[in-house]
């Protein structure tokens, strides 16, 4: 088995999800290769909804697509993730992924907060259709600090075990904190 990284480790479960016609939210683009994945997942007749607050991840997003998605079913939007009610309505959305922390290669104090992630995720379980898949990487340590990791891992434990199904795994062997792969699943 090759060595496994935690976006690789949650698209397992992106790719057993997304279906063909499927409406679909990459919360933090990034540069990227989400967008690129949902986008070939849910196919010429689905929709992806790709949001980050920085244009240059916006441009990386676009150029990556243009040479590699065989569909034109992306729209990038330039707004925080915190703002994704606004542009899909509740119960329609398969599977919404985030990527927390900053963006690979990007300007370092540019990440995630908890002050628009936290409403983003109370948006995304509202959005999420029954079966729906929210897919979280969750970095933490050096430039991020923990106060994110630490308010949404106890914001999972909070969330009804009735309506979702909460899966976190962890990198155990790996040192310097390794990030922690989250996949929440809507039950009702």
């Amino acid at each position: 088995m090759k060595n496994i990284q935690i976006t690789g480790w949650c698209s397992r479960f992106i790719e057993e999800q997304v279906q063909e016609g499927d409406l679909c939210i990459d919360a933090t683009a990034g540069n990227g290769s989400d967008t690129l994945l949902l986008s070939r997942l849910c196919g010429s007749t689905g929709h992806v909804l790709a949001f980050d607050i920085q244009r240059d991840a916006l441009d990386h997003t676009k150029e990556k697509l243009l040479k590699e998605s065989p569909f034109q079913n992306c729209k990038c939007i330039l707004d925080s993730h915190s703002n994704m009610e606004a542009y899909a309505s509740p119960d329609t959305v398969s599977c919404i992924v985030f990527n927390f922390g900053y963006l690979p290669g990007g300007d370092h104090t540019i990440s995630t907060r908890i002050k628009t992630s936290m409403p983003a995720l109370s948006s995304s379980l509202k959005l999420l259709k029954k079966g729906g898949l929210l897919s979280l990487c969750i970095y933490s340590g050096g430039d991020t600090g923990f106060e994110e990791h630490d308010a949404i891992l106890s914001w999972l434990k909070s969330l009804d075990p009735h309506c979702y199904l909460v899966i976190k795994s962890e990198f155990y062997n790996r040192p310097n904190h390794p990030p922690v792969p989250v996949l929440v699943i809507r039950l009702k």
